[in-house]
């Protein structure tokens, strides 16, 4: 990326997009973006000129082959002249002829097994005012070489771009925004894309002490009083706000008509306008009578009423953002750092990991840290959604932007600044809502065609009237009460709003949705499949019996401890747990390996060992049926049963472990909500039959699959899809990321890995199952609200243009429609908030 004040280059963040999951890698790479010399190119109709050089990243080349492969990959490009690559540099630098943009050669070095990297840039967007502005400015960046997603959200203002190559050149994007008429800003990491606040109120104000003598003698004219102004006062007082307050449409409008396209701006300019002339017409033309029949007061008090709207609308867009000032608000200014055992007040940027970091009664915490010292109860709420404060104590992890309660804490820094666990919140609440939903894509379609054919329905409407009656007078008022009422605004927020407010409501309660497309998706859900380890349950079992072939349990536990020492499975950290509490000395391991879906092997002691579930033994031929008795009693009381044996010199079992795991408490009330909102449940675990369906039982769950190994979730979920339309998956661990992938709504819970959370549209912050009912309660909600906001915005259109066409409304009447509708989808979303923080005191 380049930093457009002082040409410094900083880190970009690279996505690259596997098969399975879309995983977001930081490479240090020194120059993404092209050098300025090198940006002859930016449009894809100008990457035909002759001659074009072109210079961009590649990665994943290691050796010298590699470079040879990218080259000649490069040189089979129709049109490549020369193809010139540098490892040291991991750079191309490629001359072609006409006929060849950035996309031929991003795909030649795909096929040769190599990336060009892409970087996601987000830009503020200022001058937009409705849905086809947002449609403008996404068709400006698209066009560029390099580009391959354009996401404009109104609401916020914002843009995000993945580009390669020249697009990756933040200069490139902004020049492309500025040609079609907007003002674009590079955003900062660190800043919420959220709408500008509201404009001064004073222009407003002083536009309705204008217009307010023009509308008065129309109100007296109820009441058979003659107030009328004269002509030339009525001029004076509407041309300020015509051309004063009103210069905004003008200028809006004509970098619309620059740019090929309309927008709001141009409909509302071209309204005024004409019931301005009309008024200067029947004022100036010869044989006027001394009071002529004016319409100053509906141009002026047009105008005056979009402005209005137009601040209301943006005091509401503010509102809608008010989750992710919420949680940038938790984050402290500064830390109270140890150094050299001397406690010292630093700027938060200044706080490296590892640094120990002390935390006073009652302060927020400043970082992501683990407990070296001390005990508290800490109010983590506003983050996890947990009304309770949670008891803290060493050893313990506590999450930045929490507050600390009654103890003083030391923390040694785990992650601060843009990788803490807040930053990555808000980074994540806010691409939720700067992604647009499916069912975006459809009024994006009308939005295009809307301004053209709406400025269509008002010539046929002039022309109807003028030539069918001879009411060319008549016809330019309904003319422009048609360019008036049409409001393409309310078009372009009905979604981007509904969705803001909705995932707004669901970071306060602990849930961050990911996804637009998984917030639509969840209220379709059929049925829900929940994993069972750490998903269900608390995720900390422990053995509770060890039943040896031979008697020996000492010499049981020793060598299932010594096969598990390498593993981070729960259940290993259960066996080493009982082995350090029996003091148990672990021999020696060796040539330990972890068996997917099976188990541990390895060799203890000399001798060749396998530790692991039932059907392992069996496919090892391991003879079991001494113990089977006991094991189908373990399993019959829910627990999961894991076997020893040895391999070598013939398959024999020495023993088994019986583990026992306890429920969630809120595990039981989770699943009794689903079925009470009409969705299934169902238990995909890895665990035997017994222990699934012991617990699927006692929570009362429609379907079990068990025994079912981590590469076979993702086709459980599929086959789940037969039987529902929307299947949502539910887990924690990295052996169900394949499913939440496979799943239509994946949903992880945060106190799983990384990879689940990267896998899954939407998070559980709490690890509370029960708040997958809330996530499901949301998105019905949110996709409620979207279809009333777009009904509205458009039965205002589809009632109001024929109203007025047919001069069944006034000018006036029809521009404070127009203002109404855009503020009454905006507040309409807004009472997702109110509804979701009535729910929540209730609850």
């Amino acid at each position: 990326m380049v930093n457009l004040d002082t040409g410094a280059r900083s880190t970009p963040l690279v996505c690259l997009r596997s098969r399975t999951l879309d995983i977001a890698i930081v490479s240090k790479l020194d120059s993404v973006a092209m050098n300025p010399v090198s940006i002859p190119i930016p449009t894809r109709e100008a990457a035909a000129t002759p001659a074009a050089d072109w210079d961009f990243p590649i990665v994943g080349m290691t050796c010298a082959s590699c470079v040879g492969r990218v080259e000649k990959a490069l040189l089979k490009v129709p049109g490549v002249s020369a193809a010139s690559v540098n490892l040291a540099t991991e750079r191309a630098q490629v001359r072609a002829g006409a006929g060849v943009d950035f996309g031929a050669l991003q795909a030649a070095v795909d096929r040769a097994g190599y990336q060009v990297p892409q970087v996601r840039q987000r830009l503020q967007i200022q001058g937009m005012t409705c849905a086809s502005c947002v449609a403008r400015v996404e068709k400006a960046l698209l066009k560029l070489p390099g580009v391959s997603a354009a996401s404009v959200n109104l609401a916020t203002e914002s843009a995000t771009v993945d580009a390669a190559g020249p697009a990756a050149d933040p200069a490139v994007l902004l020049a492309a925004v500025e040609r079609a008429g907007y003002h674009a800003t590079l955003q900062r990491d660190d800043a919420a894309a959220a709408p500008a606040p509201a404009a001064p109120v004073w222009p407003l104000v002083v536009a309705a002490l204008l217009s307010l003598p023009l509308v008065l003698p129309m109100v007296g004219m109820l009441w058979g009083a003659h107030w009328m102004l004269p002509a030339w006062l009525q001029w004076a007082l509407a041309t300020p706000v015509q051309f004063g307050f009103g210069a905004r449409f003008y200028r809006a409008g004509w970098k619309a008509l620059r740019a090929g396209s309309g927008n709001m701006d141009l409909l509302v300019a071209l309204g005024t306008s004409a019931g301005y002339g009309l008024s200067l017409y029947e004022w100036l033309r010869p044989g006027a009578s001394a009071m002529p029949h004016l319409y100053f007061e509906a141009s002026a008090v047009v105008i005056t009423l979009v402005m209005l709207g137009k601040w209301m609308e943006a005091r509401a867009k503010h509102q809608t953002t008010a989750a992710i000032r919420a949680l940038q608000a938790l984050r402290p200014e500064t830390a109270r750092v140890l150094r050299d055992g001397v406690e010292i007040e630093l700027p938060l940027a200044e706080v490296r990991v590892g640094d120990p970091v002390r935390v006073r009664p009652g302060e927020r915490v400043p970082v992501d840290g683990q407990v070296l010292e001390g005990a508290s109860e800490v109010d983590e709420s506003l983050i996890t959604g947990e009304s309770l404060p949670v008891p803290k104590q060493v050893g313990d992890a506590v999450t930045g932007g929490a507050v600390n309660g009654a103890g003083l804490l030391l923390l040694r820094t785990r992650a601060v600044g843009a990788e803490s666990t807040l930053a990555r919140i808000v980074r994540l609440v806010e691409s939720a809502q700067a992604r647009k939903a499916p069912i975006q894509r459809l009024v994006d379609q009308v939005s295009s065609v809307f301004v053209p054919a709406v400025i269509g329905i008002a010539l046929l409407t002039l022309l109807g009237w003028g030539l069918g009656t001879g009411q060319w007078q008549q016809g330019i008022l309904n003319a422009v009460a048609v360019l008036v009422i049409a409001c393409p605004c309310a078009l372009g927020l009905a979604t981007p709003t509904a969705i803001m407010a909705g995932t707004g409501v669901a970071a306060r309660r602990g849930i961050l949705i990911q996804d637009a497309q998984a917030l639509e998706l969840a209220h379709r859900i059929g049925v829900v499949a929940f994993d069972k380890t750490g998903t269900l349950t608390e995720g900390r079992p422990q053995v509770v019996a060890a039943l040896p072939a031979d008697g020996d349990r000492a010499a049981l536990l020793r060598r299932a401890a010594a096969l598990q020492s390498g593993s981070e499975h729960p259940l290993a950290r259960a066996v080493l747990q009982a082995a350090s509490h029996d003091g148990l000395i672990l021999p020696a391991v060796s040539q330990l390996r972890a068996v997917p879906g099976q188990g541990m092997a390895g060799v203890v002691d000399g001798v060749e060992l396998r530790l692991g579930n039932q059907r392992w033994m069996h496919e090892l031929g391991v003879d079991t049926q001494a113990l089977d008795a006991q094991a189908k009693d373990q399993q019959e009381q829910g627990r999961t049963v894991s076997w020893l044996a040895e391999v070598e010199p013939r398959p024999r079992a020495l023993g088994l472990l019986a583990f026992a795991d306890t429920l969630k408490p809120t595990a039981a009330r989770a699943v009794a909500r689903l079925h009470e909102m009409g969705v299934r449940t169902a238990l995909v675990s890895g665990d035997n039959r017994g222990s699934a369906q012991a617990v699927a039982t006692a929570l009362g769950i429609d379907d079990v699959r068990a025994e079912v190994l981590p590469q076979d979730k993702a086709e459980v979920v599929m086959a789940l899809h037969s039987l529902h339309p929307v299947v949502a998956m539910v887990g924690d661990g990295i052996n169900d990321a394949p499913a939440l992938a496979a799943a239509d709504v994946g949903i992880a819970m945060a106190t799983g890995t990384d990879v689940a959370m990267h896998a899954a549209g939407v998070t559980l912050m709490r690890g509370d199952p029960a708040l997958v009912a809330d996530a499901i309660d949301i998105s019905r909600r949110t996709t409620a609200k979207i279809r009333q906001n777009l009904f509205w915005a458009f039965g205002y259109n589809v009632i109001g243009i024929p109203l007025a066409a047919f001069g069944m409304l006034n000018p006036v009447i029809a521009g404070a429609a127009m203002a109404l509708s855009s503020v009454s989808v905006v507040s309409n979303a807004l009472l997702l908030q109110r509804d979701g923080r009535s729910r929540r005191t209730r609850a």
